[in-house]
């Protein structure tokens, strides 16, 4: 499976969250809504999730094993800093 575009939103408030990021694989499947999180020491993801009845939060969409959330985050954090750099016009 290949990441074959990530779309980043970024978020203009001084919170922690710092951008909402849509990744495609295989030009074929796509996951909105993840977001990227300043943390004490470093940026991480969080993946999409829904609060369930007794309000904990649970993730609708996730990588299910540590080396495809490594590849997928670091890719995500990669793009992030890229855009941070060389901003887009609109």
């Amino acid at each position: 499976m290949e990441i074959t575009d990530i779309r980043i939103k970024r978020v203009s408030t001084d919170g922690k969250m710092k951008a909402v990021v849509s990744v495609t694989f295989d030009d074929s499947f796509v996951v909105h809504d993840i977001k990227l999180i300043e943390g004490q020491d470093k940026l991480f993801t969080a993946m999409p999730s829904r609060k369930t009845p007794e309000g904990e939060y649970k993730d609708i969409a996730h990588p299910i094993n540590s080396d495809m959330r490594t590849v997928l985050e670091s890719a995500i954090i990669a793009k992030y800093k890229q855009e941070l750099e060389n901003p887009v016009e609109v």
